[in-house]
């Protein structure tokens, strides 16, 4: 089976992106896999630091190996957004296959600096082990927003700057970048989301040379989906469509059968909400 840096590789010079998409159940997990499945595709599931703490970061390893197995599938387990070098390296004793090092936040200089640690830490056990850094600040929360984040980059003079971004991978030695290019965390409940800068995202790929991965899908217009990847976007991650899709669903089936009480069969409807979202975005991201 390949490996990740390998399908990352591929999906770049194809054009096409991986989808990354977070869990915090048996359900999630379900829908993600059964869609890749199906589509015979690769697929990341992502776990954040809340996520992984309420489904086991050891045991959702155990699912995503036996699935591996048993299906041989092409499936990666995510730690993402991952906020300090104590939760990197419980990640990277779990043996997960890529950490998302979100230090964004911090000045420029305070985010290298963590950021190569992250590095160093995860080249020092495996090697095969990616580290993505972040660097622009685009929101925390995957919700619905009543309006947009306080402080996130969404005009050319505060998203990532193509000199900025050029020193942080120099310097922390990453094996994938993502910048803050006019995505936000989270999808606002009264109108579209920001689009997004494909021309500074392009700029940024170029100068780095490294795949870029793109936050905040949720909401995105399919076109800047296109567009993005076809800028050098190697892996977009989706959580909020697929928690609205997961209640929405669970709602629906309590209201159609509000005497049922067996979970294996209330959260029959969730499973398959997830599933068709995960399809339809991979279909996308694959272009097909």
């Amino acid at each position: 089976m390949k490996t990740l840096r390998q399908i990352i590789s591929e999906a770049n010079e194809t054009k096409t992106a991986l989808g990354h998409f977070n869990i915090s159940n048996l359900e999630g997990f379900w829908g993600v896999v059964r869609a890749a499945q199906n589509l015979d595709l690769p697929v990341i599931i992502g776990l954040s630091e809340g996520e992984r703490d309420f489904i086991g970061l050891r045991q959702a390893r155990a699912l995503v190996d036996s699935a591996r197995t048993e299906f041989n599938q092409s499936i990666f387990l995510s730690a993402d957004h991952t906020s300090s070098l104590k939760r990197a390296q419980e990640a990277i004793g779990a043996g997960l296959d890529l950490i998302v090092f979100d230090r964004s936040e911090l000045s420029p200089e305070d985010n290298i600096a963590e950021t190569k640690k992250c590095v160093e830490l995860a080249r020092s056990v495996n090697p095969e082990i990616l580290v993505e850094g972040e660097l622009g600040y685009i929101g925390k929360s995957s919700k619905m927003l009543d309006e947009l984040p306080v402080g996130v980059a969404l005009d050319e003079s505060s998203i990532t700057k193509v000199e900025e971004a050029e020193r942080f991978v120099k310097e922390t030695g990453v094996d994938l970048f993502s910048p803050a290019v006019g995505n936000i965390h989270g999808m606002l409940k009264h109108a579209a989301n920001p689009r997004l800068f494909i021309q500074r995202t392009k700029e940024i790929r170029d100068v780095t040379g490294v795949p870029l991965v793109l936050h905040g899908g949720s909401g995105l217009t399919d076109e800047d989906f296109v567009a993005a990847i076809e800028a050098g976007v190697a892996i977009v991650h989706i959580n909020t469509e697929l928690r609205v899709a997961y209640k929405q669903a669970l709602i629906e089936s309590l209201q159609e059968s509000p005497e049922e009480i067996a979970p294996y069969k209330y959260l029959k409807g969730p499973i398959i909400a997830v599933k068709q979202v995960v399809e339809k975005r991979l279909n996308l991201f694959s272009r097909r």
